[in-house]
């Protein structure tokens, strides 16, 4: 685990990511939860995000959109005045653009990895998984540390060859999730709750075609939602739900159900934790870091036995673990992990680069480049 002492205060730091706020995910919710904690230990934190670009809509996503050539202005932003240090979340236009502009610069940053994009694009456009791997093994090649989210995926990534990871781990606002004496649903029991963007990946129907007692309900939005709520016109389809109307959401459930087998992390477990839920979930990176089997949750395989077993779990017993986790000791692990610019030394870096010869003994260059 990454220390959290020896941190300075008093900084001008920049993230720079391609997925912000009004949009609600892992993401966001990490991105935003830690500038506030890092503002509030004396630094200041702005913002590059798709809001200050021209944009167009994502492709199968209108609702996301993405910066449209940015790095003229990105530099601007980056350069007035210029920041002690950079961190790139996402690996989109706007993370890619700030990617070569600090590798150009000789500027030193981190990175975060947030999404296995390789999954995605492998199911969804026949990429290889191999080459996009190799895309973000470029982009994160240069990071001082790349953050990622478990042990599991940090090992992962070793695996595939990243090097310089860091595990950063997340926190919960366990004020506002928490668990509530109502019968907010008037639903049958028990009720099995998802929670998180409406989308194939996201593998909802593992979830929709379970035969189970009770009810299901949930909450989100996104592209696959019209055709899911057409065909599974039983579940209650709640929509897109934020602060304390989701928090209620949460409470008003018996177990939290975490189909998916891509995400990296899921904060919406510790949501539900921390709201006296246990997860049923499969036995996949991001589940088998974030739960305890047989205490906060239950790992299986068969998704549906996972949810009649989780109904046995002591519900105190999730609120207690949730409240171990701080969005404090999560901002605390990026400060310490951020790369501190000396523009000086960066400008007589690339001085020195570019009067040496483009190509080493080897005959290869001394920039990497997507390999």
């Amino acid at each position: 685990m990454a220390p959290t002492k020896g941190f300075r205060t008093g900084l001008r730091i920049a993230f720079v990511t391609d997925a912000w706020l009004p949009q609600i995910n892992g993401v966001t919710t990490t991105l935003s939860r830690c500038r506030e904690e890092i503002e509030g230990l004396g630094n200041k934190v702005t913002i590059a995000s798709p809001d200050l670009f021209l944009t167009m809509p994502c492709p199968r996503y209108p609702q996301i959109r993405l910066a449209v050539r940015p790095g003229r202005k990105l530099r601007r932003l980056l350069e007035s005045p210029p920041p002690d240090a950079i961190h790139i979340a996402t690996e989109g236009p706007l993370g890619t653009a700030a990617r070569l502009y600090c590798g150009r610069r000789g500027i030193p940053f981190t990175t975060a990895f947030h999404t296995k994009f390789a999954e995605y694009l492998r199911v969804y456009a026949l990429v290889p998984t191999a080459f996009t791997y190799r895309l973000q093994r470029w982009f994160h090649g240069r990071a001082h540390r790349t953050l990622v989210p478990t042990e599991s995926l940090k090992t992962e990534l070793e695996a595939r060859g990243f090097e310089n990871l860091v595990q950063w781990v997340r926190g919960v606002n366990t004020e506002l999730f928490r668990p509530l004496d109502e019968d907010f649903f008037g639903l049958a029991r028990p009720i099995f709750l998802s929670v998180g963007r409406v989308a194939h990946e996201k593998n909802l129907q593992a979830f929709l075609d379970l035969d189970l007692p009770g009810s299901k309900v949930v909450v989100g939005d996104g592209p696959a939602r019209e055709a899911l709520e057409r065909a599974h016109p039983e579940v209650l389809w709640a929509g897109f739900r934020t602060g304390e109307d989701l928090a209620r959401h949460f409470a008003g459930a018996d177990v939290f159900v975490f189909p998916s087998r891509t995400d990296t992390f899921g904060v919406v477990m510790l949501e539900a934790n921390a709201s006296g839920l246990p997860i049923a979930a499969f036995p996949v990176t991001g589940p088998i870091d974030v739960v305890r089997p047989g205490v906060t949750g239950v790992l299986d395989h068969d998704l549906g036995r996972a949810c009649h077993e989780a109904l046995r779990l002591d519900r105190d017993a999730c609120r207690d673990h949730a409240q171990t986790l701080s969005w404090s000791r999560c901002a605390r692990i990026m400060l310490a992990n951020l790369a501190i610019i000396d523009y000086a030394a960066a400008s007589s870096g690339l001085r020195s680069a570019s009067s040496s010869p483009r190509h080493g003994a080897s005959g290869r260059s001394s920039v990497r480049g997507p390999m």
